[in-house]
């Protein structure tokens, strides 16, 4: 009598892939680098205050990117920070990711123009998975890209197709 020939009635048996709880499990714990540099730090601030409560996701806070799977880039990067945001992001194990919040951090904001130590979007030192648009964003927009990280991640192929 083999596993197949077994009926499963009381539901304490799930059947899944490997791949697909993987990325569940990478999905329910993000653990997340806050790297805040104007006034939509404070907007990232509050999302992760009580009244929001991004441990119900599972995003975790963590103070150093060594242990960071997601990065959330707020408020107008120079280009003086461009380099250490870099290294912040080489530092963080793979997979990571990163989340651009905010105008200043997305495109250079109202400053893109005429800031000439301004960097134009911090997409051109690191790769973005996710922006979240605003000047500032409310924290509702920073939980909103944050869940579709979550789906980004879930959807995810674990293995690499060669062509």
């Amino acid at each position: 009598m083999g596993l197949l020939d077994k009926e499963f009635n009381d539901g304490n048996i799930v059947i899944t892939k490997t791949e697909d709880l993987l990325n569940w499990a990478r999905l329910s714990s993000l653990w997340q680098l806050s790297f805040g540099l104007a006034c939509c730090a404070i907007e990232m601030m509050a999302a992760s205050a009580s009244h929001y409560d991004l441990d119900r996701f599972g995003i975790i806070p963590r103070p150093t990117p060594r242990q960071a799977d997601v990065i959330i880039i707020s408020g107008t990067v120079t280009l003086k920070m461009a380099s250490r945001v870099k290294r912040l992001y080489e530092q963080m194990p793979d997979p990571k990711y990163v989340v651009s919040m905010g105008s200043c951090s997305n495109s250079g904001g109202p400053y893109w123009n005429y800031g000439y130590h301004v960097l134009k979007g911090v997409d051109r030192v690191i790769p973005v998975d996710v922006y979240v648009p605003g000047c500032p964003p409310r924290p509702e927009a920073l939980l909103e890209g944050l869940l579709k990280l979550q789906e980004k991640i879930r959807h995810e192929k674990l293995t690499k197709q060669t062509a």
